[in-house]
């Protein structure tokens, strides 16, 4: 591959660099892929045996194909889902080269375009997508030291109750990652304790439409910017079991003891914020005000969809928010294992160009960075709340092929 010439790399052949793929074939753009794995490795490797997509098939797809062998209303596993992007890829003939690794890519000084350093050789582009997404590196809080004694590995290192050791399990985080991995230990007998912080808590289903359809509806997943303040608060929803809406009150009476953020450890005991309480409250506020807002739009737009009263019933608080744990003695509570659901990091090490923040965050505008000549795709709120869901990166990436192609119309000219 040494001095081989490419106009656009993507990298990452994920559902990012397959997204991009297709749109840059439409528009006349010669490109490659080079992913240093396979093909949506990570929905095979870095997930949890039974994790199913936490939007049914008809919304998680791509536009151009549907899933062979998922009923529309149905969870596809993550097998299924990394089967229905290697058909993908096969579909839109997207040139994928697998086991190819990008270790560096620098502009090339007084000519257009950089020079790209990979695992077999090197290769010049006038174009770079930087298509790997938000899950890049597993970021685990430097609180409990790695020697304390229980078994710490992060939720993309996961696999099912077995793997851990005998002994109850502290799950640190409330999005969908952490309340599925909790109740699913909780239903393989384990003890559990489930650290929540900040969270948004939609229903999975009312009045016979999926959360997925409602924010669709009411205009949610095409915001812009994330509210102030929730840039970074997770979405606490699941697909498993059918699917259903996440209720901590009924984890809680499942036998899971709730308590708060995970704060500071000293001495084998592990100290919880008091703010669990407020973190449910604000959860069930969100959820509220969403049946409130879908139930305004059917009167609005006079639809025929069943009124559905119990789904305010939320019930009392149970006693572990009423009167928190604040501090657990891990050995003494018999905690064998810690699973970190506390999401993860980019890693842009890679990429050697003036396109990052002092944070190393990238520098952009709807995936066209501030580096002329190199895009991202994929990242949350890229463009819109959507972004880095399977459709939503299908849609952002036509925006930076478009703007690829137009910057090829000037320099031709």
């Amino acid at each position: 591959m040494s001095s081989e010439q490419v106009e656009a790399l993507v990298v990452g052949g994920g559902q990012a660099g397959l997204a991009m793929s297709e749109h840059l074939s439409e528009c006349g753009v010669p490109h490659l892929v080079l992913e240093r794995n396979r093909i949506a490795e990570r929905w095979r490797t870095e997930r949890w045996d039974s994790l199913v997509a936490n939007g049914p098939a008809w919304h998680d797809r791509f536009p151009g194909l549907e899933f062979p062998d998922v009923a529309p209303h149905e969870f596809a596993s993550k097998d299924q889902i990394a089967a229905y992007f290697e058909a993908y890829a096969e579909k839109i003939a997207a040139p994928v080269r697998t086991g190819v690794e990008v270790t560096a890519v620098r502009r090339h000084e007084g000519r257009p375009g950089f020079r790209v350093e990979t695992s077999e050789g090197t290769l010049d582009a006038r174009y770079v997508i930087a298509a790997t997404g938000p899950f890049q590196r597993p970021a685990i809080p430097p609180i409990v030291p790695a020697d304390a004694g229980p078994l710490q590995l992060h939720s993309s290192g996961y696999r099912n109750p077995e793997q851990l050791p005998e002994g109850a399990v502290l799950v640190v985080g409330a999005g969908s990652s952490g309340v599925q991995i909790a109740e699913e230990l909780r239903r393989a007998g384990r003890e559990v304790y489930l650290s929540v912080g900040p969270h948004d808590r939609p229903p999975r289903s009312y009045r016979d439409r999926d959360f997925c359809w409602w924010l669709g509806v009411l205009g949610k997943w095409d915001a812009e910017t994330p509210p102030a303040g929730a840039e970074h608060v997770t979405i606490a929803v699941s697909g498993a079991r059918g699917g259903h809406t996440v209720d901590f009150r009924a984890l809680a009476g499942l036998g899971i003891t709730l308590v708060g953020m995970t704060g500071g450890y000293a001495d084998g005991k592990l100290a919880f914020a008091p703010d669990l309480g407020k973190n449910i409250a604000a959860g069930d506020e969100n959820y509220l005000a969403l049946l409130a807002e879908a139930d305004a739009y059917v009167a609005r737009n006079g639809l025929d969809l069943p009124e559905e009263p119990s789904a305010r019933e939320l019930g009392p608080a149970p006693a572990c928010v009423t009167d928190p744990v604040l501090e657990l003695d891990l050995a003494a509570a018999g905690v064998t294992s810690i699973v970190w659901a506390t999401g993860y990091a980019v890693d842009y090490s890679w990429l050697r160009v003036d396109a990052f923040d002092e944070n190393g965050r990238p520098r952009h505008r709807r995936g066209v960075s501030a580096e002329p000549g190199v895009y991202f795709i994929g990242l949350p709120w890229l463009a819109r709340r959507g972004s880095s869901f399977i459709w939503g990166v299908w849609h952002d990436a036509k925006f930076v092929a478009d703007h690829i192609a137009i910057q090829r119309g000037y320099q031709s000219c």
